[in-house]
Parts: structure tokens; C-alpha cells; sequence
């Protein structure tokens, strides 16, 4: 692909050239090895103050080639981005085996809909057992010392029973089910911390855990994230609490409403965006975690720098302009691309300043002749 973008090149440079000494007047004899001459006619590089190249280039002898201005447009009070659905972190939970032992029943599985406290599974533990019998021990000890009147300075009864039920609570059981203990036994029944959606289930009937192993995997999507780009240009017109709009192409015709909560403290230098999370409310669960979304900002009018889209070449993995310098000189410049709704302009995050001059049509040619002038053209 590189050869055949290189031959490109090379015919599109050559014929290029041909045509500008042709609209030159050039007053050379037509005897003479043609390659020679053209070779002398190959744009030459100069290095600027600055450091950077600059090709020697007479614009104004190139059949065809047009100039632009950099200018500053007015934004609309309206700014729109992309954004992805995914979980309020806050609202989802991860229910982990504390203990080794065995699954003895399930009662849920994926996609579930579960409510705050209701049994999801039953778990074999000898630990749970050695756990309920050190806290009924606890309970008798304390209930035989206040019979016996025992000093409450030296009285340890009520902190073994309340160490025994922290031991209980920190195996994973529940504080109703504390209550409701009577004897020791090594089942004990696990419950949702959390009202949501059964994300994942990794919890099979008979199946032996250990602690740390990871059972069920809880989501409530009553309230949702979506986080979305702004261009770094941008983020002066947003700010935490601003009201947005949010619509889905599953659902094109709702209008899903919340706020802006957090404001990316990055930048990417990449895409020279920041990253914004927005809270919305989801109380029939339409909006699902990985969906598109579409979002508007309601915010104060702004400007952008913008170019006609013929100005802007693509080459090798960036947009590119070449800014006119006096007369005879261009300058390749790197810019960084920003959402532009106009129909034949591109919007210029940052690489150009307004009242620059560009390279307007045949900015292709010009590229071709860049890329001649550095010896590319084999």
C-alpha cells in the first residue's frame, strides 16, 4: 500500500510541476534530458528561525490553488458529544465468599431482578457453625453475669458477645439472621446487600468456593452513568450541575434528562478531549450499560476556529494544512480536529491561530509536493 501511495505521489508531483513551469512562462529550451529539469524545479526546503521547515512555493503560479482564512465562527448555545451507558458504580455490588466451603443451593441467576435482603444462595460452612457457637456461648456468658450482678468495670461479657456477632457479620451473615439464631449450624443463607439486576452469576449448586471468590455480581439501574468527550476548547461552557439531554438510537423518540457530576481532571493529549460523567435518571431501566448515546448541553454561545474541509489533507495518521507564508513559502502544520455541524468546514482545535492564510484547493497537490521536496517520491 506505502509503494503504491508513493507512485501516487510521485506521478501527482511530477505532473504538478510540469504544469507550474508550463503557467510560469518558463523560457528554457525544449532540448534537453526532461528529468534534469524537473529535478531542478524540485520545491526547495528552508529551515526557519523557529525550527521548523518551510517549502519554497510560488501559490500564486499554481493553476487552481486557492487560499483560505482562518476565521473564528460563532458556536451555537447547544453543545452535542457521543457518550457510552454503563453502571453508577455506587449502585453495584460484588457479594464474595468469606469463607471456604460449598454451595448448597442457588436461589437466582443472571438478569434476576432482586430486592434489598433477599436470600440469593445457601452456603456450607464448618466456620459458620464454629462462628454461631462462639457467639451463643457469648450470649450465655453475658446472661449468667447480669444474674450474678458481676462489677460492670470488670465485667467482659458484653464485649465478647458483641466481638462474636462482628465475626459473624465480617463471615457474610446477616444481622436479621443473627437475631434470629438459635443453634448452631454450618448452612447459612446469603442475601442481596443491594436492590438491581443479577449482572453476573458464577454460583453453581455444589460447586466448592473460597474466600475471596466471587458468587454474584449486583447492578441497580435506576440511576445510570454516561460518560462522554468534550474538546479541551469546550470545557469552559460546562461546569458540574449542568442540566443535559440524553437520546438513544434504541429509543429515538424518549429523552432521557440529568446533570453533569464529574469533569475529567485529564486531558487526552491524543484527542485533546476531557472525559465528563453525567448522572441520569433511569427509573424504567431503558438505558442499558455499553448503549450509544447522543447528548446535549444547553450552555452559553462560544467560537470556533474553522477552515473549508478541502483545506484539511490526511496524511499517515494526522490532519494536516499548509499556512501561506508571504509569498512564496508554505508551512505544514498539524491541527487537531473538532465536532463541526456546517456542511464544507472543518473545525481547528488547535494547530492554526485566526487570520492565518491556508491552502485552500489542491492542498492534495501541495502535499504531494512536500513529500517530493523531503526525496519521498520512490
Amino acid at each position: 500500500m506505502s509503494h503504491h501511495r508513493s507512485r501516487y505521489r510521485s506521478v501527482l508531483a511530477a505532473g504538478l510541476l510540469l504544469t507550474v513551469l508550463a503557467g510560469a512562462g518558463c523560457d528554457e529550451p525544449a532540448a534537453g534530458p526532461a528529468p534534469v529539469a524537473t529535478e531542478q524545479r524540485i520545491p526547495r526546503l528552508v529551515r526557519q528561525a523557529d525550527g521548523s521547515e518551510a517549502m519554497e512555493l510560488n501559490v500564486s503560479q499554481m493553476p487552481g490553488l486557492t487560499v483560505a482564512t482562518v476565521a473564528a465562527k460563532p458556536l451555537a448555545g447547544v453543545l452535542e458529544t457521543n457518550g457510552e451507558v454503563s453502571f453508577d458504580q455506587r449502585r453495584v455490588a460484588t457479594i464474595v465468599s468469606r469463607v471456604a466451603g460449598r454451595i448448597e443451593e442457588v436461589r437466582v441467576t443472571q438478569w434476576d431482578r432482586v430486592r434489598r435482603g433477599q436470600v440469593i444462595l445457601s452456603l456450607y460452612s464448618p466456620d459458620f457453625m464454629t462462628a454461631e457457637a462462639e457467639y451463643l456461648q457469648a450470649l450465655v456468658t453475658d446472661r449468667m453475669s447480669a444474674r450474678l450482678e458481676t462489677n460492670p468495670g470488670t465485667n467482659l461479657a458484653p464485649a465478647l458477645v458483641s466481638a462474636a456477632r462482628r465475626k459473624l457479620e465480617l463471615l457474610g451473615m446477616d444481622a436479621a439472621d443473627i437475631a434470629a439464631l438459635r443453634a448452631p449450624a454450618p448452612t447459612v443463607r446469603m442475601r442481596a446487600p443491594i436492590g438491581g439486576v443479577v449482572v453476573e452469576n458464577k454460583a453453581v449448586r455444589g460447586a466448592q468456593v473460597n474466600p475471596g471468590d466471587v458468587l454474584y455480581s449486583l447492578g441497580s439501574l435506576d440511576r445510570v452513568w454516561i460518560t462522554a468527550s468534550v474538546y479541551e476548547e469546550d470545557l469552559a461552557r460546562v461546569r458540574v450541575g449542568q442540566e443535559l439531554e440524553a437520546v438513544t438510537t434504541a429509543f429515538p423518540n424518549e429523552v432521557f434528562r440529568g446533570q453533569v457530576a464529574r469533569i475529567s481532571p485529564n486531558i487526552d493529549p491524543d484527542t485533546h478531549t476531557a472525559r465528563i460523567r453525567c448522572e441520569l435518571r433511569n427509573p424504567a431501566g431503558r438505558l442499558k450499560p455499553q448503549m450509544l448515546a447522543r447528548v446535549r448541553l444547553i450552555t452559553a454561545p462560544g467560537r470556533a476556529l474553522v477552515v473549508p474541509q478541502s483545506a484539511v489533507v490526511f496524511d499517515t495518521n494526522a490532519y494536516y494544512v499548509f499556512v501561506v507564508q508571504g509569498a512564496d513559502r508554505v508551512v505544514r502544520r498539524r491541527v487537531s480536529l473538532g465536532s463541526w455541524n456546517e456542511h464544507g468546514y472543518a473545525r481547528i482545535a488547535s494547530g492554526v491561530e485566526p487570520g492565518q492564510r491556508v491552502v485552500n484547493r489542491e492542498s492534495l497537490q501541495v502535499l504531494a509536493l512536500w513529500h517530493l521536496a523531503h526525496g519521498e517520491s520512490s
